[in-house]
């Protein structure tokens, strides 16, 4: 449902929200190397983020990316909407043009549901919740340890 960019974009933030803040900045490469994601697209995504006031940077070489306290409260649908827009959440599952409660699809019972409560979950969690459930529950954003472990 989302686009590899956003989904790059959306762990390269919580990423921040763990690693990072105002004093402990990180550079994009190190991020790309964490994340296993392609550093030049990975950079392109974080300077539209920064644009976007949803992540902060400092050029130079002390510089990075970094979450301020104003940027963990963003939501995962911020993010969403900076990087692939609404079209996805607000189209028809099947494509269709014409797809509402009035002239429904095939699935669009079953979907609505399923849409609703990821949109929900998108827009009232913050990153910062986000991040307490991570390391809480031990889910990763990355899978580059596991790999490590099998080799």
């Amino acid at each position: 449902m989302l686009s590899n960019a956003c989904q790059y974009a959306i762990r390269s933030v919580l990423y921040l929200a763990i690693h990072s803040n105002e004093k402990t900045r990180i550079g994009v490469k190190t991020i790309a190397e964490e994340l296993e994601t392609p550093q030049p697209f990975l950079a392109k995504l974080l300077q539209q983020l920064a644009k976007s006031d949803l992540v902060s940077s400092i050029k130079g070489p002390h510089g990075g990316f970094y979450l301020t306290k104003k940027d963990n409260e963003n939501s995962l649908w911020d993010i969403v909407t900076c990087i692939d827009g609404t079209d996805k959440f607000d189209n028809c599952f099947l494509g269709l043009n014409a797809c509402d409660d009035k002239n429904p699809c095939p699935v669009h019972f079953i979907v609505i549901p399923f849409k609703q409560k990821l949109l929900s979950d998108f827009r009232d969690k913050t990153i910062s919740q986000f991040t307490k459930e991570i390391t809480v529950s031990g889910r990763v954003i990355t899978l580059k340890d596991f790999n490590a472990l099998e080799n």
